[in-house]
């Protein structure tokens, strides 16, 4: 049975309480820790990555690290990463053919993470446009109490590099009118490195992610908002593509529809 770091039948404000209460007794060999990385055509990378992010979480009482890849993939990474996970039993290789976008494969690698009963569960992007050694700051966080930690570009500390122009005035405007329009208060509302704890997770998967797009990584947010979260900064090195206008479509309609449905007073 999995370690539980908050019962499940204690509201928000008592899960809080229960957690801040034995943060000092929190050891990282208690927790089974779980890192949902979706990905796709990453090459030679796949497993130097991976390996290098194995690295950051030795101290774990249990790790599973879930390479979930789709019909997007057209290289050989699946099948190096398959290869790799022969000898090493902490590597997962799921095929989700089944997948129609990037969403949802990181919903599919919430799922397997849960159902594998892991008390933490790390999201990160492959291609180390996330960087590992990043990695134990979120621990660091979490073990303070806290039930999710999210990587920030924007707070002081992080930066982007190797990024469009306008990706980045897309991040920066849509995390601005987030924060206006739903209340929220974190500096970065778009990134996807982060921390959960089980119980946030669950309540994510409950309520349901509707967008089908990049604000996903937003509606999140919006979910956890009245949770016991904080940010750490990240660096993020990628050269993004350009975004199709459905994408930014899609975005507006979602936090419209959050907007309009009250979420953020009412979660």
């Amino acid at each position: 049975m999995s370690h539980c770091i908050s019962p499940p039948h204690l509201d928000v404000s008592d899960r809080r309480t229960a957690i801040v209460s034995s943060r000092e007794r929190l050891r990282l060999p208690e927790i089974s820790l779980g890192i949902v990385c979706p990905m796709a055509n990453e090459g030679d990378d796949a497993v130097r990555f991976t390996q290098a992010v194995l690295q950051q979480c030795a101290d774990f009482r249990r790790v599973q690290f879930f390479a979930v890849f789709d019909s997007a993939t057209t290289d050989h990474s699946f099948e190096r990463m398959r290869a790799f996970a022969w000898s090493e039993p902490r590597v997962s290789v799921i095929w989700a053919a089944e997948d129609r976008c990037a969403v949802d494969a990181y919903i599919r690698g919430y799922r397997e993470a849960l159902h594998a009963g892991c008390d933490w569960i790390l999201e990160i992007d492959a291609g180390f446009s996330h960087q590992p050694q990043q990695i134990p700051q979120f621990f660091s966080k979490m073990r303070e109490g806290y039930d999710c930690v999210f990587g920030s570009r924007f707070m002081k500390g992080g930066r982007i590099s190797e990024s469009s122009l306008e990706r980045y005035f897309i991040s920066r405007m849509g995390t601005v009118l987030t924060n206006v329009l739903l209340g929220t208060r974190l500096h970065d509302m778009t990134s996807g490195f982060e921390l959960f704890s089980r119980h946030a997770l669950e309540m994510v998967l409950d309520r349901g992610i509707v967008s089908r797009g990049h604000f996903f990584q937003t509606e999140i947010k919006v979910y956890c908002r009245h949770l016991r979260i904080t940010e750490v900064p990240i660096h993020y090195k990628a050269a993004s593509p350009r975004l199709r206008m459905s994408l930014l479509k899609d975005a507006f309609c979602q936090l419209w529809r959050l907007y309009r449905s009250g979420s953020a007073r009412t979660l």
